[in-house]
């Protein structure tokens, strides 16, 4: 699946090595071709205040769209 730029996604998994949680919500900031079959996105973190807090590269299998039955939630970043 292709996603557009500057979509919010949230994460389809943990990434734990930058404290991130399966659920997480990012903005889509740039793409980047498939390379050994799958595309790459660079993801931009905020925190609750708007302020980034990190941009991130996951695979496209590691990002989902958002639905409208899910409710924002807010936790400490580890």
């Amino acid at each position: 699946m292709t996603f557009e730029l500057y979509r919010e996604v949230a994460l389809a998994r943990d990434i734990p090595q930058e404290g991130l949680r399966r659920g997480d919500v990012g903005t889509i900031v740039d793409r980047f071709p498939a390379v050994a079959g799958e595309e790459g996105y660079a993801l931009e973190i905020f925190n609750t205040l708007g302020q980034t807090l990190k941009v991130v590269v996951v695979p496209a299998s590691a990002i989902r769209v958002l639905s409208t039955s899910e409710v924002w939630s807010a936790r400490a970043l580890s």
